[in-house]
This record gives structure tokens, C-alpha cells and sequence, in this order.
């Protein structure tokens, strides 16, 4: 799927560094979650469905807090 990268709006982390070292996520479209390297805006971006992004976003919460 294409991402319009011009008509979307870019989130990054409130977790990030001011070196810029992060990944941007955005919802382009009502069904679809986007992700991209934020050192390189105009690169491509990754395109998920809700539920395989929340699946995502539960596993990574789940190492954190494990690993703390």
C-alpha cells in the first residue's frame, strides 16, 4: 500500500532523544497505521493494520516492562 506522506500527519515518541534517532507513526487512512525512520522522512513507510500494530505495540510494552 502507498502512503501519502505529504497529506499525513507524523508522530514521534514523547520517549525520544532530541538526536532524532526514532521511528515517526502516523494513521493515514481510517484502516491503516504507518510507521517510518524519522532521520529519513521522505524514505519509505511500513503499513500495518490496526490489530497487527496493537499486537506490536503489546509485545514491545511486555519486554519493557520485563525487562525493568
Amino acid at each position: 500500500m502507498a502512503i501519502r506522506q505529504g497529506k499525513t500527519t507524523w508522530r514521534k515518541s514523547s520517549y525520544s532523544l532530541a538526536h532524532g534517532d526514532c521511528v515517526e507513526v502516523a494513521s493515514p487512512l481510517p484502516r491503516s497505521i504507518a510507521v517510518r525512520d524519522s532521520k529519513d522522512p521522505q524514505g519509505p513507510a511500513l503499513a500495518f493494520s490496526p490489530a497487527s500494530w496493537t499486537a506490536f505495540v503489546t509485545v514491545v510494552g511486555d519486554d519493557v516492562r520485563q525487562s525493568r
